[in-house]
């Protein structure tokens, strides 16, 4: 029997504590790699305080290569290239970095697992074997001296103490990323880039022998250019995708002339926040398996090289396709992180035959998933796009959907505005077990690709260059008047959600617009200034573009902070936060809720212990998604189940 109640009301079979016990799988790097018969990829366990472990499944059974110990690194704080794996005859060979003491350490293929390289005040990332010539490739961050850290790129012996911290090959700028070595001759190839640059404005592609480092090549070097994810192919060709034409596709250096592959309005990646593997397998000198964003949804290919050129040909995956994928490998055999609409992400082997022809996709058995949303209970995403202030305006409309309830007559649902963090970043169409959260519930979800956002191509994400705390902003505030406007959602029962810069984009949100009668910051900045001058290296002058240049433009960072205009604020606002957190510091959090209760503006903060930027540890997703919960039912007048 179907029950009518109001939204908001309905009893859902996802629990807080189920939503945490699910949040882990895959982890957040997001990625696996193929190696013989075998797959590598990172499993993350909140209910181990959010410890991430390096797993093997080799077609029969899964194996906990890292028992007891945490895979995770921390350059650039976010992160990335943590981890590595190569084959010779001896066996497998891994290299990691084990938190929280950033050691380098080393499994041999016997199994025993041993120091590589002294951590502390360096860290290592964006790891690459050379068994060859027994040797790590990895990007260094220095933190042993005063000022920012010192990035560079090294080498560490594999059979080494590596006291020192390895040779450095490449130093001098701000940053580095995806050192890659071509087997043969020794050629070494990376990317750097400089303040105020981010990774996806503009780079620099340079190569040098590894005997003499000094003697550089620049691949590709220009203003406004993003060049990223360099790969040797088999005929020493270097690959890599650059955003010359405004979109990141497949461009090839033979040592003399660059010239791209293809020219698709589409970008073949999303923007490198961490320094992973190449998103794309070489499975030949004439054939990359690849995948590309279209309209948002994720595809997968092989750009084949024939008498005309290089063509570009989709691939079905026969059953498992996906609305989001990510794709690393070498050779043939390849590892896709397949995000669904109407189930959770799997990750998936797909082999190639010596045509480049798809021959086989091999689903890796989940681990540490139990609970299944049964099919009736599931809110598919559906695209939404409307002109905006600042240009059209993405986004995924989640509708309430529980097959044992109904709203009453004339009833439309609540919904929750999601801002993305990056701010660039982007919003998937994939299954979310957070999203069923709420929509089972009868809370309508809409996750907002706002101007800025990553995906749908350089122009896109330039909108927000000195826009942010504005663009962004009237997007997530228009979606509402959209949704509202083809009768979707109650405009009068809008809440907007976000974490670190979706965090600020909601507190922005609730102060300079009346669209939302409540917001839930999560790790949220509420002071620009403060981010200017109290943040990591990565991020220190992130906002000369988003906002101007600090400090000449002092005077747009305080008119775009929250903090500065909470006389403006009419509505309540839940503030979560982790102690622990470098890259937003919690005095932010503490200064806006102090701020709110001197004014007696209606404010809750949560400050979770141990915990950094974004929430591992069970007790603190359960904790989280309770207060929201019942913060929201308060706000909006209903009274959630149980």
């Amino acid at each position: 029997m179907t029950i009518t109640a109001p939204y908001g009301s309905w009893a859902s079979p996802i629990t807080p504590g189920i939503l945490a016990a699910e949040s882990g799988g895959l982890g957040r790097h997001g990625y696996g790699m193929a190696l013989g018969d075998a797959i590598y990829y990172i499993n993350s366990d909140p209910g181990d305080g959010g410890r991430e472990t390096l797993l093997r499944w080799d077609g029969h059974a899964t194996t906990d290569l890292t028992p007891g110990r945490y895979v995770r690194n921390a350059i650039n704080e976010y992160g990335g290239g943590g981890w590595a794996v190569a084959q010779d005859d001896a066996g497998v060979w891994v290299v990691y970095s084990a938190w929280p003491g950033h050691d380098l350490r080393l499994i041999a293929p016997d199994g025993t697992d041993r120091l590589l390289a002294p951590g502390g005040a360096l860290r290592y990332g964006s790891l690459s074997i050379d068994l060859a010539g027994r040797q790590v490739l990895a990007v260094r961050e220095d933190h042993s001296g005063t000022g920012e850290a010192v990035n560079t790129v090294v080498l560490l012996s594999l059979d080494g103490a590596n006291d020192g911290g390895g040779q450095v090959l490449a130093s001098g700028a701000d940053f580095y990323a995806n050192p890659v070595l071509r087997v043969g001759d020794n050629m070494l190839a990376w990317v750097q880039w400089n303040h105020p640059n981010m990774p996806w404005d503009t780079t620099s592609l340079r190569v040098a022998p590894l005997d003499r480092p000094g003697d550089v090549t620049v691949v590709s070097e220009a203003v406004g250019v993003s060049t990223i994810c360099p790969a040797w192919a088999p005929d020493g060709a270097l690959l890599y995708l650059c955003d010359a034409s405004g979109y990141w596709n497949f461009w090839r250096w033979d040592g003399a002339a660059a010239v791209a592959l293809h020219d698709d309005p589409h970008d073949f990646t999303l923007a490198p926040w961490q320094p992973n593997p190449a998103p794309y397998c070489v499975i030949d000198a004439d054939h990359i398996a690849c995948t590309w964003l279209d309209d948002g949804w994720g595809k997968l290919a092989v750009l084949s090289r024939g008498d005309d050129g290089w063509a570009l040909d989709e691939i079905s995956l026969k059953g498992q396709d996906a609305a989001s994928v990510t794709l690393t490998g070498n050779g043939h055999s390849a590892c896709a992180v397949c995000g669904h609409t109407n189930r959770p992400a799997e990750l998936v082997r797909l082999q190639f035959d010596d045509a480049a022809a798809l021959a086989g996709v091999t689903p890796v058995p989940p681990t540490g998933q139990s609970f299944v949303l049964p099919p009736g209970f599931v809110s598919q995403a559906q695209a939404i796009t409307f002109g905006g202030e600042y240009g059209q305006v993405h986004a995924w409309w989640y509708p309430p959907v529980n097959p044992d309830y109904r709203a009453p007559d004339g009833e439309l649902p609540p919904v929750q505005v999601w801002s993305h963090g990056g701010p660039t970043a982007f919003a998937s169409p994939a299954f979310r077990l957070d999203v069923q959260f709420w929509t089972t519930r009868g809370i309508g979800i809409v996750d907002v690709n706002y101007s800025g956002s990553d995906g749908y191509g350089r122009a896109f994400r330039e909108r927000l260059k000195g826009n942010w705390g504005l663009a962004d902003v009237a997007d997530c505030a228009g979606v509402v008047a959209a949704l509202a406007g083809m009768g979707l959602a109650d405009g009068s029962r809008a809440s907007i959600r976000g974490g670190s810069a979706g965090g600020f984009t909601t507190l922005a949100a609730l102060v300079f617009t009346d669209a939302f009668a409540a917001g839930v910051s999560l790790y949220g900045v509420a002071n620009l200034e403060m981010l200017a001058t109290d943040t990591h290296k990565y991020e220190s002058h992130y906002l000369d573009g988003l906002v101007a240049p600090y400090p000449d433009g002092r005077d747009v960072y305080w008119q775009r902070s929250p903090i500065n205009h909470l006389d403006k604020l009419s509505c309540p606002m839940l503030l979560l936060q982790g102690a622990d957190d470098h890259v937003v510091p919690p005095s932010q959090a503490y200064a806006i809720a102090q701020a709110c209760e001197s004014k007696g503006l209606p404010a809750e903060l949560i400050v979770f212990e141990g915990e950094g930027h974004g929430f591992r540890k069970a007790e603190s997703l359960i904790a989280t998604e309770s207060a929201a919960l019942a913060f929201l039912g308060r706000v909006h007048g209903f009274t959630p189940a149980g």
